[in-house]
């Protein structure tokens, strides 16, 4: 009996253990058990997958959004470059035309002041003969004065006729 050693219960005991755990129906528990780990693992996964899907489809609307927001800028950035050559242009336009109309009364002004300068020496010209011609009469009548009276009503005279 040399067989049965220590070595022969191990075996005796492993044997009625495996029998026990078929029994009462251990491996189907471990088989359930580890059904549900795989099946708990394919549905990370799969949560893994939807999220990584998730995250593509945010990424291209992200890249879409980014875009249409260069895109827009783009314009915003032409319409003000427009809208400052448009100002700019209108700028020049006004100041041109403000430097037209003070031009004009500029020299409006100075053509009048001319005509008032001109009108003046006239007049005084004027007051200049006249008082050159009363002084001139004055002489003329101190001197002749009887003859030029009867000269001129002898001239009504002759008009009148």
């Amino acid at each position: 009996m040399e067989w049965l050693d220590n070595s022969f219960y191990a075996l005796v005991a492993l044997v009625i253990f495996c029998g026990a755990a078929v029994f009462f129906g251990i491996p189907a528990i471990v088989g359930k058990m580890l059904d549900g780990q795989i099946q708990k693992i394919a549905d990370e996964l799969a949560e893994a997958k939807r999220l990584r899907e998730e995250a593509a489809a945010l990424l291209v609307e992200y890249e879409q959004k980014r875009v249409a927001a260069e895109s827009e800028a783009e314009g915003i950035i032409a319409a003000a470059k427009e809208e400052a050559t448009r100002l700019t242009a209108e700028a020049q336009v006004s100041l041109a035309d403000l430097i037209s109309r003070r031009t004009k009364s500029v020299e409006d002004k100075i053509a009048q002041a001319e005509s008032q300068a001109i009108a003046e020496v006239r007049a005084r010209s004027a007051d200049v003969a006249i008082e050159a011609a009363r002084l001139v009469l004055t002489d003329e009548m101190s001197r002749n004065g009887g003859e030029v009276v009867n000269k001129a009503i002898a001239d009504v005279g002759n008009r009148l006729n």
